[in-house]
């Protein structure tokens, strides 16, 4: 089992040499066609999806609607996603030292805002890469690569969560 990314965190492509993707920017912010009468009694927050190229050569990629997730409180219930205000990638080349970002905007209870986990699957050259899931929540800092190992660094978010993944494995826990 992996471990999941740190919102804010890059995670780079094997098998594609020099792409990666972060997902980063996870803020309350009001979608900008206006709410959705869907979402109402809910909080909307957006969250940015960038796919970077690193490489030598040019790829094509998608993020379109299906290929996000967004789930949010401690049971991780579905998050409301506008589909109509959010803005993705489809069929976008992206040549070596480019950007390309998706911006979602997706609604939920306020309080559930505290645990936010977004899982992409990124399609590169008509390949599905593997999912891969990022972990935050409005409120918490955004996870950057620290110049010099700090402690034990059990305390980040992403080690909180594997804990948590592992003892729900384990044998004899309910």
């Amino acid at each position: 089992m992996y471990e999941p990314n740190v919102v804010g965190d890059w995670h780079e492509y094997d098998e594609h040499a020099g792409l990666r993707v972060r997902v980063h920017r996870l803020e309350a912010a009001e979608p900008p066609r206006g709410r959705d009468d869907a979402a109402d009694g809910l909080t909307y927050f957006s969250v940015r999806v960038t796919v970077e190229n690193r490489g030598v050569r040019h790829y094509g990629i998608h993020l379109e609607d299906g290929q996000a997730d967004v789930r949010v409180g401690p049971d991780g219930e579905g998050a409301f996603i506008d589909w109509r205000s959010s803005q993705f990638i489809e069929g976008f080349d992206v040549y070596p030292l480019r950007r390309a970002t998706a911006v979602l905007y997706a609604a939920a209870p306020e309080a559930a805002l505290t645990h936010v986990d977004v899982q992409v699957q990124l399609r590169v050259e008509e390949e599905w890469t593997e999912r891969r899931l990022w972990a935050g929540g409005i409120g918490v800092v955004e996870g950057t690569a620290p110049a010099a190992p700090t402690g034990t660094g059990q305390s980040g978010l992403a080690h909180q969560v594997s804990a948590f993944l592992k003892d729900q494995t384990e044998p004899g826990t309910p």
